[in-house]
């Protein structure tokens, strides 16, 4: 029996048999792999979203895209009005959505307002300030802030006037943009606008009235496809530059950048008159009465 003890007592000290190293380290395999998979579990029942997140992009909102309303230079007020109603009713029938901007509404904001580059600031008639140009909106776009867009847009073009030149001829501020809105009404070659802007300041100068039919035809509503009559010549109106003399009581319409600068500063000539010329574009200019009598005759436009 002490011979059989000495021989199982070696064989322990011998270690374990290569089956059992196999079967030993093949359950600690098992386990490893158990342990793997159930982290794995954990993390996607944690994160559910972290495993398809490469694949689905976030959905952004799209802006919807801004209509766009364009006054051109001259236009009035009025005007104005008539293509925000114009241009509300093709945003309305192209997005199926209702438009905020009315005509009515339109007439109604823009009719005073304080303007901080302009002095005085409180203006109780816009006609003049509300500045020409293209400007975006939206469905819900109101016509207070287009009408603060076309005041900004003033703003931003007028702070870089000069207008020493005007205020050294005891014109002020307001005159000078008087005299830019009948600039923009009488002019339609690009190059004769500061000629016209001279015309205005010799006449103001002699004293002169300035004969501008268009102040005549802003104040009496005269489409400008129709003639005016003797009857209307001869009116008392304000705005009737034949009779009265010195500037009319409001701009004529609302003149952009090239027609302000042009009335802060007119050519430096002695010219007093001007007519349209055939072509219905240019216009004759002379510092004399009787040549211009002689060429208003010459064309027909009376002797």
């Amino acid at each position: 029996m002490a011979e059989r003890t000495e021989l199982t007592a070696a064989r322990r000290e011998k270690g374990p048999s290569p089956e059992q190293v196999r079967r030993r380290r093949l359950v600690a395999l098992v386990a490893i792999v158990g342990a793997l998979i159930a982290a794995v579990v954990a993390i996607v029942v944690a994160f559910p979203h972290v495993h398809h997140s490469h694949s689905v992009a976030p959905v952004l909102p799209v802006a919807p895209k801004p209509f766009r309303i364009v006054f051109p230079e001259g236009f009035t007020r009025a005007q104005m009005a008539v293509r925000v109603h114009d241009v509300a009713r093709i945003a309305q029938r192209k997005s199926h959505k209702p438009v905020k901007l009315t005509a009515a509404s339109y007439l109604r904001v823009s009719h005073r307002a304080s303007i901080p580059c302009f002095h005085p600031h409180k203006q109780t008639n816009l006609e003049g300030f509300l500045f020409p140009a293209t400007y975006d909106f939206l469905n819900t776009t109101t016509n207070a802030q287009l009408v603060r867009d076309q005041l900004h847009a003033f703003c931003v073009n007028w702070t870089g006037v000069d207008l020493s030149y005007a205020r050294s001829k005891n014109l002020t501020d307001y005159d000078v943009l008087v005299i830019a809105s009948m600039i923009e009404e009488e002019t339609l070659a690009p190059e004769e606008r500061k000629l016209v802007s001279a015309v205005i300041y010799n006449r103001l100068h002699a004293h002169m009235p300035l004969g501008i039919d268009a102040t005549l035809r802003y104040g009496l509503h005269i489409p400008p496809t129709q003639s005016i009559l003797e009857s209307q010549l001869q009116s008392d109106n304000a705005y009737n530059t034949r009779k009265t003399t010195g500037l009319p009581p409001t701009p004529i319409a609302n003149p952009g950048l090239a027609s302000i600068l042009a009335a802060a500063h007119p050519a430096h000539v002695d010219y007093l008159y001007f007519v349209r010329k055939p072509d219905k574009i240019h216009q004759f200019f002379t510092a004399s009465a009787s040549a211009f009598a002689r060429y208003e005759c010459a064309h027909g436009y009376g002797c």
